[in-house]
């Protein structure tokens, strides 16, 4: 087996006094599509950010491509896709400008060259927003702010993508556009973790499923709907590495 993308092994995590990680134990390995599923607090944002830093872990070890967080570097091999609330709005730039910060972390003394405008346009383009470059993100729309959000993650041409809810408040089309962009990205090798409240247009794309509840590991394996009858709303279904004491899952709640 060949060392993991992403490795978490016993992470916690506290916002405030309030424990959000429990001691999760996660692996993603290259070419995996792996869902992060959970109800609102389960800890599946806390989860994603502690792996890039953005919030500080108590205790465990994070490793990314084999090296330890604290250590890793190599940052162009990441590309991240925060909630798109918690990225949007007033921001006094073009696409193209904010699409190209995103490839910033493989230009050489912060100065972008030939190669790396093409990686940009190539990324606008993955997208469906090649004809909105010279706009102002102010004046796009929900779909089409995330849609630049994730040209900029694109931009530099990572190995592994990770985003945070990028189907929340995106139109129907939009979201087609986002499951084909993806869909390309993953037919090119590229390894993606995704937090999501339910799998919707990219449920074809998934490999495995990890749930949270309470900051706690539940199911880890196919997605909720493709393991029985057992994990359908209405039933209960617990991973059998479970945190002795750990409530049931019921699907119904992650719709």
């Amino acid at each position: 087996m060949t060392e993991p993308v992403v490795s978490l092994r016993g992470v916690r995590a506290d916002l405030g006094s309030r424990p959000v990680l429990r001691g999760i134990d996660l692996t993603v390995r290259g070419g995996e599509v792996v869902a992060l599923l959970g109800a609102n607090g389960s800890g599946k944002s806390t989860a994603v950010r502690s792996i890039i830093g953005q919030v500080q872990t108590g205790a465990g070890e994070i490793r990314l491509f084999g090296t330890d967080r604290r250590r890793f570097r190599d940052w162009h091999r990441v590309g991240y896709v925060p909630q798109r609330t918690t990225a949007a709005g007033g921001v006094p730039a073009t696409v193209t400008e904010v699409v190209s910060s995103g490839r910033l972390s493989r230009a050489r003394f912060g100065v972008l060259r030939k190669a790396d405008h093409a990686a940009v346009r190539r990324a606008l383009d993955l997208v469906g927003m090649a004809d909105r470059a010279k706009d102002s993100v102010d004046a796009l729309s929900g779909g089409q702010h995330q849609r630049v959000l994730i040209a900029r993650a694109l931009a530099s041409e990572p190995e592994l993508l990770i985003m945070d809810e990028p189907m929340a408040g995106v139109d129907l089309a939009s979201q087609e556009v986002l499951a084909d962009t993806l869909r390309e990205q993953v037919g090119q090798g590229t390894t993606v973790l995704l937090v999501l409240h339910e799998l919707g247009p990219l449920e074809p794309l998934i490999d495995r499923a990890v749930v949270l509840r309470d900051g706690c590991v539940v199911h880890d394996g196919p997605p909720p709907k493709a393991v029985g009858q057992h994990a359908l709303p209405g039933h209960d279904h617990v991973h059998p590495h479970a945190p002795a004491g750990a409530e049931p899952i019921r699907t119904g709640l992650l719709s």
